[in-house]
């Protein structure tokens, strides 16, 4: 269906063919030269129809190619997408990383490693392969941050990642622990983030000195205030800090415990089914819409053809 045109303007031009047309329906008969033949039986006035409507032909494909060149167009039909959500992973990288995180049922693999940060990152990259169509982001902090993976689609720098990351190689300004200096951070990179939701998943193993002293209230109302959701996994076998819930409770996240692989693997999952993914509709684009009237146009020149081989007017 017709939703309109890209120049209307050039509708104009139908007036041409509406007048030849017009000329061809009410064209008065030629002076006819006189033949015996004129005295005997008259034409069926079918082959008077018949002739004009060959003669209708020209001026119809004439207002077919006005109708292309004014450009008709047609809505699409509207479709669903995957609403973008901005994930930012915040990443300890603090000297306790490195503890072994195998848990009572795990068994140490030296191949891939049981430290909390080889864990940790394991998750993350498993956590990738069923949110695809996200925006991902990683930090990794310590006493300083560091934004290792801008928010993008791709995955393959979080792949590249773990052997550059390794708590037990970086410089020792990452062996201490501030939490509060990290989410900050996250909260202004995801801020300029224009299209989706927010979301930081923070994994730390530590008490952070930097969230004490109201300091939590503050951050968790700058984060809300963003629009960020954060959720807090505390990857060792101790409570997590009060302060981590009061973050995350605010911002309408949750804090999770997981002291081994295992429940780290399900912590992922259960956030994954907390966070599901939104479809939202696209609007129909208009969409140009020549094929009608392009097979309407082969079909009129095809006539034209067939009426020069006879169907024509004699002046007798």
């Amino acid at each position: 269906m017709i939703s309109g045109f890209d120049h209307p303007a050039l509708l104009l031009g139908l007036i041409a063919p509406l007048l030849l047309a017009v000329r061809v329906v009410w064209r008065k008969p030629a002076r006819a030269v006189a033949l015996p033949l004129d005295h005997a039986r008259r034409p069926a006035r079918a082959w008077g129809w018949l002739l004009a409507g060959g003669e209708l032909t020209a001026p119809l494909l004439l207002a077919v190619a006005v109708l292309l060149a004014a450009g008709p167009l047609q809505l699409s039909v509207p479709q669903t997408r995957r609403a973008l959500t901005n994930i930012e992973f915040c990443l300890d990288v603090s000297g306790s990383m490195t503890a072994d995180m195998s848990g009572a049922a795990g068994v140490y693999d030296t191949a891939v490693g049981n430290r909390r940060y080889d864990v940790c990152m394991r998750a993350i990259n498993d956590f990738l392969d069923y949110r695809e169509g996200d925006a991902f982001g990683l930090t990794i902090f310590g006493n300083q941050v560091l934004h290792w993976v801008p928010l993008t689609s791709d995955a393959s720098a979080f792949r590249c990642a773990p052997p550059f990351l390794d708590p037990a190689k970086l410089p020792p300004w990452f062996n201490g622990t501030e939490i509060g200096k990290a989410l900050l951070a996250c909260e202004r990179r995801l801020a300029s983030r224009d299209e989706g939701d927010r979301m930081v998943i923070l994994l730390s193993d530590g008490f952070s000195a930097d969230l004490s002293g109201g300091r939590d209230e503050e951050i968790a109302q700058r984060l809300r205030a963003s629009g960020i959701v954060v959720y807090a996994i505390h990857v060792a076998d101790s409570d997590p800090p009060a302060e981590l819930t009061t973050i995350a409770s605010r911002t309408g996240g949750e804090v999770f415990a997981a002291d081994d692989p295992r429940a780290l693997k399900f912590v992922f999952e259960r956030i994954d089914a907390m966070q599901p993914v939104k479809l939202e509709k696209i609007a129909p684009e208009a969409q140009d819409l020549f094929g009608p009237f392009a097979r309407a146009g082969l079909v009129l020149l095809g006539l034209i053809c067939l009426a020069g081989f006879g169907l024509r007017r004699t002046p007798w």
